[in-house]
């Protein structure tokens, strides 16, 4: 299916590294354009390099996303180069473990502002542009939001703050056909997931249990299958679907997981 994503401007936030790197991937493959906006140069550089070695076009902005700022400056380093945005996927952030009982106020608030916050920032910096394009914003989030963890309030309440600015945008935005929408992951093994499991004991075991857990194939989701459905709400192909919170989960997130082997 060709998206009819040749040529589209998609800025990318944390685009050079886990689901963000396959997304600009995916992007690129597709014939679009990702502007990676993130703060680590040498992983944009590489990722970069990596999509024009296979024929593809990408650019970025170095910019620490908690500096509203250095979100508007990248927005606009990629308004002159291109010259116009067609999408935006608001992707970057950490699971902090920022908690009730071993956090505090500071460190919650500034939770916020690298989860969630810069989600707003780079929406408002981008709109003038997909007003014009009738463009796409798809916003990734978690499980965590839907389940909770325990010991992760802070990045929980961002990614509950990232599901409802999905559906107030979507209704925002209605009459600029701007179609806003959303992706929640549970078990995906990017490097921040890989270092994750490597706090634990055993990580293999623990790696194990997880997957056994995960009904659809008992495994984890791969960043390419996120970044496919992000790519597909992207394009014209999902021109009515807006509003949406789409779980990308292998079915981790509301099936009975009893089903599990």
């Amino acid at each position: 299916m060709d998206l009819n994503l040749k040529d589209k401007v998609v800025i990318v936030t944390g685009g050079s590294k886990g689901i963000g790197y396959a997304i600009s991937h995916v992007i690129a493959a597709e014939g679009g354009i990702p502007f990676i906006v993130s703060r680590n140069e040498k992983s944009i550089l590489e990722t970069v390099k990596e999509i024009s070695e296979k024929g593809g076009k990408c650019s970025f902005a170095v910019a620490e996303l908690t500096d509203p700022d250095q979100c508007k400056a990248s927005v606009q380093k990629a308004i002159t180069e291109f010259g116009t945005i067609h999408g935006l996927v608001n992707n970057a952030g950490v699971n902090d473990s920022i908690g009730l009982e071993n956090g505090d106020e500071n460190t919650f608030i500034l939770s916020l502002k690298k989860n969630v916050v810069h989600f707003f920032v780079m929406a408002q910096a981008c709109l003038p542009y997909l007003k014009k394009n009738k463009g796409a914003i798809v916003n990734i989030g978690s499980k965590v939001s839907m389940t909770g963890q325990g010991g992760t309030s802070a990045y929980a309440a961002a990614c509950g703050g990232r599901n409802a600015l999905t559906r107030e945008w979507a209704v925002e935005l209605l009459p600029h056909s701007i179609r806003v929408n959303g992706i929640i992951v549970a078990e995906s093994y990017t490097p921040l997931y890989e270092k994750w499991i490597n706090t634990f004991p055993n990580p293999k075991e623990k790696l194990n249990q997880i997957e056994k857990k995960i009904p659809l194939e008992n495994r984890m989701t791969t960043p390419e299958e996120i970044a496919n459905t992000v790519a597909f709400l992207l394009s014209d192909k999902s021109s009515h679907t807006t509003g949406e919170l789409i779980f990308i989960d292998g079915g981790y997130t509301h099936l009975d997981r009893a089903i599990s082997k």
